[in-house]
Order: structure tokens, then sequence, then C-alpha cells
């Protein structure tokens, strides 16, 4: 990551990190582009407008051109509808010859999981039979991955491996009624909403400009902040990590009072972990990318994406579903790492 000089116009900036597919019409990239609610008709204009009154459009909404775009509240009161489309835009910066863009944001490793690439979820016969990922043996990613190697903390747990992890998430996204694209798109959205400020050398911090976005009507909290350094990835990939992100939502006393009496036996501690754990992750921006295109989501360390948790933070799916989903073991659907 670096940092390029500031241009003048900030939406022609939003609207740069859009390939010119997405970009269909002329509206999309004036300043005054606006956007119609399907509900009310009602025009409103499109970052860095800001919009006094919160604006009676769904979020996360997409356009009839494409485009997605997400709610967001700012500390100054005022509402921010602002284009985070996932896509593949890998661009070339011409001074520095180095990799913009949002990267590779739709690309699945058709050729190591075809299933996954057809149907949005892994089949079990595939990962029994992986022998390689992108051409690396699986006992090497698995190595590689483990605490104390490529990073500090590792992408699994020692008593996980690469396979075990990619079978155990694959499992409970599947329960949920979800795929691996679905579940990284937030995540992506989150990434799309910081690239806008990244790549101008003008990230504002997450808690120093937004109180939350709004995303399928959860106050879905963001901060943000980048590291000294990069982070390689496990597999052989242009993947990279540079920045990291903390993503939580706040629980409703309804919510509260029904895990309660779901797992009135937990002891305080324990409750207080279940509740931290379904509605905080911790994250590098690499993670989305590993979702889609491997359906990996870190195993049980202090990055890792619980497809659970997004279930919930994101509203995916409600408390309610989630717990049908995972009657009385949700404690441990969040804890367990997934060893073979």
């Amino acid at each position: 990551m670096t940092q390029l000089k500031l241009i003048a116009s900030l939406i022609l900036i939003s609207f740069a990190f859009l390939p010119t597919t997405e970009a269909k019409t002329a509206d999309a990239l004036n300043p005054q582009a606006c956007v119609i609610s399907p509900i009310n008709q009602e025009k409103y204009p499109l970052y860095p407008a800001p919009i006094s009154s919160k604006p009676d459009i769904p979020s996360p909404f997409i356009t009839d051109d494409g485009i997605e775009i997400i709610t967001a509240l700012t500390i100054d009161g005022d509402y921010l509808l602002i284009p985070v489309t996932q896509a593949n835009d890998e661009r070339i910066n011409p001074e520095l010859k180095i990799k913009m863009g949002k990267g590779l944001q739709l690309e699945i490793d058709e050729k190591d999981f075809p299933t996954l690439a057809r149907t949005g979820l892994h089949a079990t016969h595939e990962l029994d039979n992986a022998k390689t990922i992108t051409g690396k043996p699986v006992e090497k990613i698995t190595e590689i991955g483990r605490p104390d190697q490529s990073s500090g903390v590792g992408f699994m747990s020692k008593s996980e491996n690469i396979i075990s992890v990619l079978k155990g998430d694959n499992r409970l996204v599947k329960e949920l009624g979800l795929t691996h694209p679905q579940m990284a798109k937030p995540l992506f959205h989150v990434w799309n909403l910081a690239l806008q400020d990244i790549e101008t050398g003008h990230f504002r911090r997450f808690w120093k400009h937004f109180q939350y976005v709004l995303y399928n009507q959860q106050k879905v909290i963001i901060s943000g902040f980048g590291t000294k350094g990069w982070q390689e990835s496990i597999f052989n990939d242009e993947i990279k990590g540079t920045y990291q992100f903390d993503i939580h939502r706040e629980l409703n006393a309804k919510e509260i009072s029904f895990l309660r009496e779901k797992y009135a036996e937990l002891s305080e501690p324990q409750f207080k972990v279940l509740t931290e754990n379904l509605t905080r992750i911790h994250i590098g921006e690499m993670v989305p990318y590993y979702i889609m295109r491997y359906g990996f989501y870190e195993g049980h360390t202090g990055y890792r994406a619980d497809p659970i948790a997004l279930s919930c933070i994101f509203g995916l799916r409600s408390i309610e579903q989630i717990e049908a989903v995972f009657p009385h073991k949700l404690y441990q659907a969040l804890t367990d790492h997934f060893t073979e």
C-alpha cells in the first residue's frame, strides 16, 4: 500500500474503483450522481454528499446498473450512501509500478474446487482428495499456517489443518443455508469502503469518521488500522494483508434475553464468551478474498471470521434462526476447533 496525491473530487475517487462495466450510465461518474429509492421513488445523492435524515433505501442496495451501495452514519450525524461494489479491478500505478484497485474479488479457485465455483459450497470428496491447493501441498499450507510460522498467531490453531478447517466451515455455512460468496460479500463491502480512502493516502480511521454502517437493519460498528509491514498469503496467490479491522454489533435486549433463556446453564464468563464470539470479529483484509476463493475463514485464532458470527453481525440470519440451526449448541459451535 502507498500514499497517492489527494484528488480534488472525492466522488470521482469513489467511482474510480469501479470497473467500467459497472458504470453503465453517465450519472455513475457525475458528482451529482444519485440513487432512486425503490420504496418511495425519492432521489438521494451518493457519497460524498451528506444526507441529513436516514434515507428510505435498503442497505445494502444494488442499483439497476449493478452498483452496490451501503448506508453509513457519520460522527456528525449525517448519512452517506457509499458505493462499495464487489468486483475484479486490478490496475497498476504507472509511477510507482504497484497494484491498485480492489484486486480479484470475484475469483474462485475453480481448478482445485470446481464444485465451490459452481455452487458456492465445497464438495466433501474434493476436500478429501485434495493433495495440493494452488499447486502447494496441503501439508505445507498447514505447516506455514500454524502459529509462529508465516505469522505469529497463525492462520489456524495447532490442532487444526487446512482441510479440517475448510471442512468445518463448509459444514457451518451449509447448515446456515448460505454460500461462501454470500459470506464474503459483506466483508468485501467493508474493505471497499476503506479502499476509497486508503488508495488516496487519506485513510481516515473508521472510529473517527463513522458511527456505524447499516447492513440488513443491523448497526455494524467498524474500526480499522494499518500495520507497519504486510502478511504474505499461505497459498500461491497474490493476496497480501496490510490492514486490520474490528467489526461488531450490539445485541438488543430481546436477543440477550433469548440467549440467556436458551443458555441458562452457562456461567457469566462463558456467556460473555458466547456473546463476544457471536457478535465480534477481528480480521485482516485478506479474509474476504480467502472466503470467496477457497471457503477459508481462518481457523480458531484471533483473526477468525466465524461464519456464525458473520451471519449475526451482518443480519444474514437472526439470532433465533441461528439457534434453530444449532439448537443448544451455539457455545460449542463457536468455540470448538476443527480437528480430525
